[in-house]
């Protein structure tokens, strides 16, 4: 089965709260428990002025398909309040707002995936500390 590495950050309300009940979603809707998880880290926003994040790290191991995974994690963002639409500035750079949950597919297995809704391994990933530092923790 491939090793999904999954980030997940928040900045409104009990970001820590929000990441647990995130996972607890996630676990179910994958219908497995967790593989990994790092320690939540907290940082300042990123891309916009905005509270501070708490982020981690999961991994999972699971035959569900890449599209399936964005639709389950697009879905719990939803289901926890998130309301937000992705947002670009004319230049084509997105625009970013706080946010009660994110949650992105940082790599799946080996794929390589650049579709318009959906790119893995996650493009920006290797700028983000917040992503990096909790993911070298538990990758393998």
């Amino acid at each position: 089965m491939p090793k999904i590495f999954l980030s997940l950050g928040s900045n409104l309300g009990d970001r820590k709260a929000n990441i647990a009940q995130a996972l607890d979603l996630l676990d179910s809707a994958l219908g497995t428990q967790r593989k990994a998880l790092s320690s939540m880290i907290e940082s300042e926003s990123w891309g916009f002025e905005g509270g501070d994040f708490v982020n981690c790290v999961v991994l999972y191991e699971s035959n569900i398909e890449p599209e399936s995974l964005l639709l389950i994690c697009k879905d719990i963002e939803r289901q926890m309040g998130r309301t937000d639409m992705p947002e670009y500035a004319a230049d084509g750079h997105r625009i970013y707002h706080d946010r009660v949950i994110d949650i992105d597919i940082l790599l799946y297995g080996e794929e390589k995936i650049d579709l318009p809704h959906l790119v893995i391994p996650h493009p920006l990933m290797h700028e983000r500390d917040f992503i990096m530092r909790p993911l070298r923790e538990i990758f393998d």
